[in-house]
């Protein structure tokens, strides 16, 4: 029986893993973007709202903004995620490192984590539910926005 079950799990995990790559993208895109509309927009009000543009926090939210909504979108994705990797790279080494050795006591978790998730995009993409994957304009791309499994 379980043999018989192994064919219906792995043509769940092929069809549902791009989607669920897709989703990833876009809910870690609009966590990100969210620092950024902060820092700019006061949406939501954060202690670092108002920042000034040309200080390292306000070049940090514009990249957050740009960067953030090119995420979500699924435009650029690898690119803009390695980028992305190694302004959160930068961020802990400036930002929390200097608070001491453990992430767990510098703050640095999200930053570290924001990172790595960005490494992880820009090898594997946007998934199939991204601009980029749309911009390639084969027909299996177009196929696989419609979510019915067969």
């Amino acid at each position: 029986m379980g043999e018989i079950m192994m064919p219906a799990i792995d043509s769940f995990l092929a069809t549902w893993s791009p989607r669920v790559l897709s989703i990833l993208r876009i809910i870690v895109g609009l966590l990100f973007l969210e620092h950024g509309t902060s820092k700019y927009l006061s949406l939501p009000v954060s202690p670092l709202t108002g920042v000034a543009p040309m200080t390292l926090s306000g070049v940090n939210g514009m990249i957050e903004l740009v960067g953030g909504v090119l995420i979500v979108l699924g435009l650029f994705t690898r690119p803009v995620a390695f980028i992305l990797a190694g302004d959160m790279a930068v961020a802990y080494f400036i930002a929390h490192s200097p608070r001491g050795f453990f992430p767990l006591l510098n703050a640095g978790e999200l930053a570290i984590i924001y990172c790595f998730v960005f490494l992880y995009l820009a090898v594997a993409g946007g998934g199939v539910w991204s601009l980029d994957h749309l911009r390639a304009g084969n027909k299996a791309s177009r196929a696989a926005w419609r979510t019915s499994v067969r």
